[in-house]
């Protein structure tokens, strides 16, 4: 019985110095200036809401939540949204990676007029560590994530990490 107790306190703590530190992150980079929803209330079946991926194509085309269109981050358009999603009430769901360049697409939203806009808490890596399926760029399951950078893979705990490696200057 003690080893169980043991076994659950110290997963439980390993989790939560885990959440303390995205929340950290987070909280560094961002004003929340945009409410969260997490993960598992976006998984939810009766979350009816419009999935906006404010990643870079490579990125989305190496994995994106299903159903998520993609926005995109470094040249975004606020007119992708709007010609499209005419419902200013609408519930619009902005992810990124961890959710930092999320909030900066979701703030241009509600600063445009969308009343229900919401950044995904931890991101497409939250969403995979939580077991949570991701497509491809074929709608195909896989475990492949793009993780931005070597630096930002520690965040990523499950699935496959894919970045680029810049390859080495010859002096």
């Amino acid at each position: 019985m003690r080893t169980v107790l043991f076994l659950f306190i110290s997963l439980f703590a390993a989790q939560s110095i885990a959440q303390d530190t995205l929340d950290e992150l987070l909280k560094k980079y961002n004003k929340n200036s945009v409410p969260y929803i997490t993960v598992q209330e976006l998984a939810m079946p009766k979350t009816d809401a419009v999935i906006l991926d404010a990643r870079e194509p490579k990125e989305f085309e190496v994995s994106h939540i299903k159903n998520a269109k993609l926005v995109g981050y470094d040249f975004f358009d606020i007119k992708t949204v709007t010609e499209k999603h005419t419902n200013k009430n609408q519930k619009i769901v902005v992810y990124c990676s961890l959710g930092i360049r999320s909030e900066t697409i979701a703030k241009k939203l509600k600063d445009e007029g969308y009343t229900n806009v919401l950044n995904l808490y931890g991101g497409i890596f939250e969403w995979k560590n939580n077991d949570f399926i991701v497509v491809d760029s074929e709608e195909k399951e896989t475990e492949q994530v793009h993780t931005f950078n070597e630096a930002w893979s520690k965040w990523l705990t499950k699935g496959e990490h894919v970045f680029e490696v810049k390859p080495n200057k010859k002096e």
